[in-house]
């Protein structure tokens, strides 16, 4: 099945008399196509119901859900919808992957300018961004690409906040790529052994 088939999931159900409205968290989901089970209901917030099939949380509209001889169902089987969710995962990843890179802006959650990606080391699972004179380290899970094909920070602005640090102008930290100095001009990389050397020359003074 095509990722368009998680729509025809919601249109063909909503066209059902029996259209389900929310559903308790635990509730077993049944396929309309064998009658197996396809998951339990994980959590609802009124308009997305979250399906765990065991393997995937797949945020279905409730409208997807119809009640038929007692039981809660969708018109799919359990490796339908893992399929489609392994497929979309896996779109969601090659975009991520080519958004991702050094220099890339980066937005939050709600929609406010963050910075740019300044270092990464994705074996060490380190993200750094700098934000003005602050800087944001974040992790790889961390980051989407939103549905405008930004590169978004799960975060809210107010959120991000918590992780930035202030570094003052001259100040040299350790980023995932070496050491980097931020200056008027912005920041800039610093060749290995640069602050050593001048550590050892202000002791000989």
């Amino acid at each position: 099945m095509k990722l368009s088939k998680l729509a025809l999931l919601a249109t063909a159900a909503a066209a059902l008399p029996f259209a389900a409205q929310a559903q308790d968290a635990g509730t077993t989901i049944y396929s309309q196509v064998d009658d197996s089970t396809v998951g339990t209901i994980a959590s609802n917030d009124g308009t997305i119901a979250i399906l765990d099939t065991g393997a995937y949380q797949a945020p279905l509209p409730i409208a997807t859900y119809a009640q038929r001889e007692g039981k809660w169902t969708i018109n799919a089987t359990k490796a339908q919808l893992d399929g489609m969710m392994a497929a979309a995962a896996a779109e969601a990843e090659k975009k991520l992957a080519a958004a991702l890179v050094d220099g890339a802006e980066v937005v939050s959650a709600d929609s406010m300018p963050v910075g740019t990606v300044l270092a990464m080391d994705p074996d060490a699972d380190q993200y750094v961004v700098e934000s003005g004179s602050s800087i944001i380290t974040l992790k790889r899970e961390h980051f989407a690409v939103g549905q405008t094909g930004a590169l978004t920070a799960l975060f809210t602005s107010a959120q991000l906040a918590n992780f930035t640090v202030e570094v003052p102008e001259g100040a040299i930290v350790e980023t995932p790529e070496g050491k980097m100095t931020r200056t008027a001009d912005g920041w800039q990389a610093m060749e290995m052994g640069t602050t050593e050397a001048a550590a050892q020359m202000s002791a000989s003074e």
